[in-house]
């Protein structure tokens, strides 16, 4: 219906003889007698309207004007007026402004310039489809983020009145306290998600690519989503070949990929579902699939689960919850390593079938692959450190944390004071938030470079602005690392446990 040609013209040959032009080029029309029923079939769906110009009377323009000033934000009906030669009266061109969108023809009007005229006013209208399409996904989509960031919120709430107003042991204590860490880690994946979905759809990824062994990066992965598997009491089986499946790929970006797939079949699997992992070497492509016994999808779903915001069309439940873009930041990534990725489904109730297929390096091209895989150091317990952040509470917290694992900490709220802190007492390191109030946080860099006492600490940004931009910025002013907000404690003492 939304891709029809309505066709009004007073008199029954015309409609007829235009319907016949338009179906011979294979456009789908309707003829209307009148204009209720044109306002009746709009109602229904149409890609645009083509009416002559002795057919737009007082009773069609009153009809006509009000549907088009209810038209929603992106609707902008294409409107076809086939003109008689010479017809431009100011009363005409008022009817014309308040058409809007009009193209008009001038009769008498060969057959393939009206039906390329009509072809062009459907294919404009279907773009507005599409603009309407991605509407109602971004509306679904805040509606989903409202719900999970609500989610983590509620029991960290809950977890921080009880801190406050009841007298713990120990162990409920160390309960709570796990409570508030699953939940800020679950709310700092959703906000990396859409951080990468925001940075991969403007170009700002760049791939740091090396020979990588495809059974490394499925090792890794499947380490990172073994906790979720057992929760839910799946089954996992990985098939990995004895050779090597070599690729040029960003290690970091791929085992994203694996991990992303792998979620996912565990996420849309009733608990004690199978998941089955292979990785499959060949001429020139190294292949993997990732295959579970899930709720399975629709071809309808299939045609649109790597577009941004979908999640929502796989099931109305959200338990599984995400924010639907994990499979369109999958394509985007794999198509970065000049892959593919496909997703089919027997349908509903009997599983999906996830295959990436990467260019396959051969045994000369790959050379020696370097082992990039992080392991896990030993803290170095001890140092004297300068805490730098405007927010009281996240400075105290962090302070406390840092020394709990050994290291003696100095805390300061302003620029000015860590400034007269740091000639007096010689951090070795500096953790300095960017947003201070009195100094931006790159310039108390700088200044902590310039004076001697400082000159060779360790800087490193703890900032809620994360962009390649601000990285760079950073560097440029003398910081040594970038932690983005809310910092990973594990990846911070893995850090300081590096330094020399």
């Amino acid at each position: 219906m939304e891709h029809r040609v309505l066709v009004y013209a007073p008199t029954g040959k015309d409609g007829k003889l235009i319907a016949k032009v338009l179906e011979h080029a294979d456009l789908a029309c309707q003829v209307c007698a009148t204009p209720g029923e044109i306002i009746a079939e709009l109602e229904r769906g149409a890609g645009c309207i083509l009416i002559a110009d002795d057919a737009l009377t007082a009773d069609f323009m009153k009809a006509i004007t009000q549907f088009l000033r209810d038209q929603p934000t992106w609707s902008d009906l294409p409107i076809l007026v086939l003109s008689k030669r010479g017809l431009d009266s100011p009363e005409m061109r008022r009817i014309y402004v308040k058409l809007g969108n009009v193209t008009l023809l001038e009769r008498p009007v060969q057959s393939v310039t009206l039906a390329m005229a009509a072809s062009s006013a459907l294919r404009g209208r279907s773009r507005q489809y599409e603009t309407r399409d991605i509407n109602r996904r971004k509306d679904e989509f805040l509606a989903m983020l409202a719900h999970e960031l609500r989610n983590p919120l509620a029991p960290i709430g809950a977890a921080s009145d009880l801190l406050r107003f009841v007298h713990l042991d120990p162990a409920r204590i160390r309960q709570t306290s796990e409570i508030i860490a699953r939940q800020v880690k679950h709310m700092t994946s959703l906000i990396d998600d859409l951080l990468d979905a925001s940075r991969v759809s403007r170009g700002l990824v760049k791939l740091e690519r090396s020979p990588v062994d495809v059974r490394q990066l499925v090792s890794n992965a499947v380490e990172q989503v073994r906790p979720l598997v057992d929760a839910r009491r799946h089954r996992l089986t990985v098939q990995t070949p004895p050779e090597a499946a070599m690729v040029n790929g960003d290690q970091k970006r791929l085992i994203q990929v694996i991990t992303n797939l792998l979620n996912n079949a565990a996420k849309y699997s009733p608990e004690g579902g199978n998941i089955l992992l292979t990785v499959a070497v060949e001429l020139d492509t190294v292949s993997i699939k990732v295959v579970d016994s899930g709720i399975g999808m629709t071809q309808p779903v299939i045609d649109h689960v790597f577009e941004l915001f979908t999640q929502a069309e796989r099931t109305s439940d959200r338990s599984q919850g995400g924010l639907g873009i994990g499979l369109a930041l999958v394509k985007s990534l794999v198509e970065m390593h000049d892959g593919t990725v496909s997703a089919s489904s027997a349908g509903i109730g009997k599983g999906s079938q996830f295959t990436v297929s990467l260019p396959r390096l051969t045994v000369q091209e790959a050379g020696e692959a370097p082992d990039k895989l992080v392991r896990a150091a030993t803290p170095v317990k001890g140092r004297r450190m300068l805490v730098v952040d405007d927010n009281v509470d996240a400075a105290n917290m962090l302070a406390m944390l840092l020394e709990a694992t050994g290291h003696k900490t100095l805390v300061e709220h302003t620029a000015k004071k860590a400034l007269e802190r740091a000639r007096k007492d010689l951090p070795e390191v500096c953790l300095l938030d960017i947003g201070l109030p009195d100094l931006d946080g790159n310039d108390l860099a700088k200044q902590l470079r310039a004076q001697p006492e400082t000159a060779r600490a360790i800087l490193i940004a703890i900032t809620g602005y994360g962009q390649e931009q601000d990285r760079k910025r950073t560097a440029e002013s003398g910081f040594d690392y970038h932690l983005v907000k809310p910092v990973n404690m594990e990846q911070l003492l893995h850090l300081l446990a590096g330094l020399t």
